[in-house]
């Protein structure tokens, strides 16, 4: 009974998941559409639109077909009339990721780390296969498997990472255990792969926190670009509202854009352009006020600022090496060597998988070529966390490191040397005068005095 609960209460959890996120693309949706085209307008259109941009928001690629009307009142050209767009707004993924870690970690609480994800993949599966064949727009084609397969596969990840990270830390009583004591069997390399999974969830925070204010300074120096762009595009408050809504819905992205720009490779806004410290090199590129942001110049001087991936990566050290030591567990030198490795390399897959995401095409023609470059920006971030956590992991142990080892050693000693006190009333004899001895219990405790 309380797995078929638990059952119910992941599927029940991947039905909430999808409807918030349904229902945060709706809300502005309907009202702007009742105020673009009032209470007569064909809300036919509605549903297509907002499970077409659900989709979107899971990673799907879009396929836009303008029709020729549409070119002629706009004013492109005829070739632009066929584009992709690739580059994934990960607000509504993130928060999907999200929600389904903590239904992971309910399920695995629940004693279903396994059962919990499963059926909560499956149920949000469902609901994208009913998205997918019911907001299908002529304009705006995606691709009916990517539509089911991407949506789950984000859900079964979140769903699994925070079933595991409970499991493994309360236990299963079954696989997770049996792994967890294989690894403790390990002895001194015990400890090495939950430490450097802890290492690169503490450097990546890092690094998202320091992208995050490195886009709050640059909307703070060029906001002033930014509100120009807004004016030039002459668009009314219906249309500076949905421009607003995208951005918010994309700014996620745009951290991740900053952190390839702080990693030192950056990103394209285009074919031809390259945004990095080293220097910027833009061509023509959309009118968006969300470019505004972007730097003019650089200089070689602004390299520096990948000392930041690297304080993020020795902070990642520090943390491991202070919960080692806190443990009691101080591990040698090919260990902490290791721990730093695994730190830099599970930096770099995750950087690599956001770049995917966040890379592509936004438009016609060279826009099709947009975002951060994958290999460089996993290659540049993971070794500079890789560099500054091995700063810390492989330094000397400071000499406060060394006593409290040694009062740790010391307090094992003391305690190994009491416990023939247990046994002490069998090492009395049986026989002889009994006032020659006294009862265990009316001796005084060892190092308390009389």
């Amino acid at each position: 009974m309380q797995r078929l609960l638990v059952a119910l209460l992941a599927a029940f959890d991947a039905a909430i998941a999808a409807a918030v996120g349904l229902a945060v693309l709706l809300a502005p949706l309907t009202l702007l559409w009742m105020l673009a085209f009032g209470v007569t307008a064909d809300w036919g259109a509605l549903w297509p639109l907002t499970g077409t941009l659900w989709q979107f928001g899971h990673g799907v690629p879009i396929d836009i077909s303008l029709p020729t009307e549409t070119l002629s009142t706009v004013g492109l050209a005829p070739e632009a009339a066929v584009f992709t767009l690739s580059v994934t707004p990960l607000a509504f993924l993130v928060f999907t990721l999200l929600f389904a870690a903590r239904s992971g970690a309910r399920a695995a609480r629940a004693g279903a780390w396994l059962l919990g994800p499963l059926v909560g993949a499956g149920s949000f599966a469902l609901i994208a296969v009913g998205i997918a064949l019911t907001s299908r727009i002529e304009a705006a084609q995606t691709s009916l498997p990517l539509s089911i397969a991407l949506p789950a596969a984000v859900y079964l990840v979140g769903s699994l990472c925070g079933a595991v990270r409970v499991a493994w830390e309360d236990g299963d009583g079954g696989l997770l255990d049996r792994l967890h004591d294989v690894v403790d069997g390990w002895g001194d390399w015990g400890p090495v792969p939950a430490s450097a999974v802890r290492g690169a969830a503490v450097a990546l925070v890092g690094v998202i926190a320091v992208s995050a204010v490195a886009v709050a300074v640059m909307v703070a120096l060029r906001a002033g670009e930014a509100v120009a762009l807004f004016e030039a595009a002459r668009v009314d408050v219906l249309g500076g509202a949905m421009i607003t809504l995208g951005h918010l819905a994309y700014l996620p992205t745009l951290i991740v854009w900053a952190a390839s720009w702080i990693a030192g490779p950056g990103f394209a806004v285009g074919a031809g352009t390259a945004v990095s410290p080293a220097g910027t090199q833009l061509g023509v590129v959309p009118g968006l006020p969300v470019f505004g942001l972007l730097p003019e110049h650089a200089s070689i001087w602004m390299l520096i600022v990948v000392l930041l991936p690297i304080a993020a990566g020795a902070f990642a050290g520090w943390t491991v090496r202070s919960r080692l030591v806190w443990e009691g567990t101080p591990l040698g030198v090919t260990a902490r060597a290791v721990i730093a490795l695994g730190i830099g390399v599970l930096t770099a897959a995750v950087a690599a998988i956001a770049a995917v995401l966040v890379s592509g095409s936004i438009g016609p023609g060279r826009l099709a070529d947009a975002g951060p470059s994958v290999l460089p920006f996993a290659l540049a971030l993971g070794g500079e966390v890789l560099l500054g956590a091995a700063i810390l992991l492989l330094s000397p142990r400071h000499r406060d490191e060394l006593a409290e080892e040694r009062t740790d050693r010391w307090i094992a000693e003391m305690a190994a040397s009491d416990l023939p006190l247990i046994d002490a009333p069998a090492a009395f004899p049986t026989g002889g005068d009994t006032n020659d001895t006294a009862p265990l219990e009316d001796l005084p405790p060892r190092g308390r005095g009389a």
